[in-house]
């Protein structure tokens, strides 16, 4: 399903979906197909449900958003990592 179907379907929702086909382009992490997990009314109920999800597979690609967007403007991150000190 596109975000755009998503949006039609789940108007005003938050939404729990998850990449199933996605690529990277200059910073941006570009969602191509989409799974809708859950639906919720507050973005509260939403996050909690990604932590639990996220915790028991992390390797899934999933996300919150609210689809009032008209797109899903994903910035990524480079995660460096922490170093102790020696």
């Amino acid at each position: 399903m596109t975000w755009q179907h998503a949006r039609e379907h789940y108007p005003e929702q938050w939404l729990l979906i998850e990449a199933l086909q996605a690529h990277s382009q200059d910073n941006q992490r570009i969602v191509e197909d989409v799974a809708v997990i859950e639906v919720f009314d507050d973005s509260v109920a939403a996050m909690k449900r990604y932590r639990e999800l996220h915790r028991q597979a992390p390797q899934r690609e999933l996300i919150v958003f609210h689809t009032s967007r008209p797109t899903l403007d994903i910035h990524e991150r480079v995660y460096l990592g922490v170093r102790g000190l020696k």
